[in-house]
């Protein structure tokens, strides 16, 4: 039996961000030739300053957080209002992947014991990066979860690239500033679209409900007399 497009689009999107993953965990547990590589490219994009101190700032859970709070909230209200069965789905898939952070990340840190960039002080348990884990959670299941109850597209479109540049910047001044190596940033990116597609699918796989035209609609037939299944011929 054939697999359908829609069914191979997820798997792929999950399969080849934690094939990556597990590449990059690996070469940094056996201090393999990925992480020379890495070290050397750290050393020429780290330049402590300001900006990029401000920009890593993003990945703060005090900061990302928040934001995603707020859309789970909305994304809650506005599923309800519109008669949505399982309207809690949607939120709770969000909220539960930023959970997932933290568990997931922490253990990581530990098991890897990857030492910090010359930048900071010397200590261990850098790999992966929580803030930029952090920032790809709250900050990409906040845009999805909102893609699909905003009806412009214009909307839509500076939603995906308000994320995009929080994400990156995020990711860009935690390197710059010298508080990850760049394979702590992109594992994160890994582990974050992994964590992204399960509240997609839940999103996805939730029930629609009936919008304020549909209402309007069945109001409409009603007061016209038009036989329903509950008031039966008129």
């Amino acid at each position: 039996m054939p697999v359908s497009a829609p069914l191979r689009a997820p798997s792929a999107l999950v399969g080849l961000p934690l094939l990556l993953f597990a590449l990059i965990t690996w070469q940094v547990f056996a201090d393999g030739p990925l992480v020379g590589a890495d070290e050397r490219l750290s050393g020429a994009l780290v330049h402590p300053d300001r900006l990029a101190e401000l920009l890593s700032d993003l990945g703060n859970v005090q900061v990302a957080v928040p934001v995603l709070v707020v859309a789970l909230v909305y994304v809650a209200w506005h599923g309800r209002t519109s008669g949505v069965a399982l309207w809690w789905l949607p939120p709770l898939a969000g909220a539960l992947a930023m959970v997932l952070v933290p568990a997931l990340v922490a253990p990581l840190k530990e098991w890897t014991d990857r030492p910090g960039t010359p930048a900071v002080p010397p200590a261990t348990g850098y790999y992966p990066s929580g803030h930029t884990a952090t920032a790809v959670v709250a900050y990409g299941a906040a845009t999805l979860l909102l893609l699909g109850r905003l009806r412009s597209p214009a909307v839509r479109r500076v939603l995906v690239v308000l994320c995009a540049v929080l994400v990156l910047g995020t990711s860009y001044g935690l390197v710059r500033r010298g508080y990850h190596w760049p394979l702590d940033v992109v594992a994160s990116w890994c582990l974050g679209v992994v964590l992204l597609a399960g509240v997609r699918l839940v999103d996805r796989r939730t029930p629609p409900g009936r919008t304020p035209r549909d209402v309007s609609r069945s109001t409409r037939r009603s007061s016209s007399g038009t036989p329903s299944s509950r008031n039966g011929p008129s």
